[in-house]
């Protein structure tokens, strides 16, 4: 499969690592490409989620598109970026006429409670939530959206670097939980759920959540 892969961070390295583990032929697309170590079975090139129309010819040709753009809570107005950058993607995606679209998601949008979004509750860390409320947000959008067959998927709370076990459960807008505690998950298995739905799609215009 000929997967554009938006972003290769801290989600999306693991991503790149999984789909090309798989076989597949990925096609990185990071403002800067040169910074990609090159390997086998991945193409890097420039692209820009802010340039609809350039990243649209970029993504031309693909089965799927996973965006991973994160510009960084740290950054100025990162909510306002996220939510730009994320439905920027969607929308180069069908310009360029991929039809399967998948977003790496946040956790802050999962119900904590009913009605109560975990963005919104107090112990959310506060240095996250101006980018998080933007994923929210762009969420929202992406919800509307009729013409793709789009999958939002958002990580347990606790996202952590770790091994790789392929053992996890799925679900959907709730948060998942470990007893009384926050469920939690490696970035190395978020990426196997995610090319796992990527293969065989089982949330399709649907948000959906792993934790162990």
């Amino acid at each position: 499969m000929k997967i554009a892969l938006i972003g290769a961070g801290y989600v999306g390295g693991e991503i790149l690592k999984e789909a090309l583990a798989r076989g597949h032929q990925v096609k990185v697309i990071v403002r800067h490409p040169e910074k990609i170590a090159p390997r086998p079975g991945a193409t890097s090139v420039k692209g820009d989620v802010f340039d609809v129309d350039g990243l649209a010819q970029v993504l031309q040709g693909q089965d799927a598109v996973i965006s991973a753009f994160n510009p960084g809570a740290a950054q100025p107005h990162a909510g306002r970026l996220q939510f730009q950058g994320t439905l920027n993607t969607l929308a180069a995606a069908k310009k360029a006429g991929v039809k399967r679209f998948l977003v790496v998601g946040g956790a802050g949008s999962l119900e904590a409670a009913p009605g109560v979004q975990l963005v919104d509750t107090p112990q959310f860390p506060k240095e996250w939530k101006d980018a998080a409320s933007g994923l929210r947000d762009a969420l929202a959008e992406i919800r509307k959206e009729r013409d793709l067959d789009w999958t939002f998927f958002s990580p347990a709370a606790l996202l952590q670097p770790g091994g790789r076990t392929g053992k996890f459960r799925l679900g959907g807008d709730q948060l998942l939980m470990e007893g009384n505690t926050p469920g939690r998950i490696s970035t190395a298995d978020y990426a196997v759920a995610m090319l796992d739905e990527v293969e065989n799609p089982r949330h399709v215009r649907q948000r959906f959540t792993a934790a162990y």
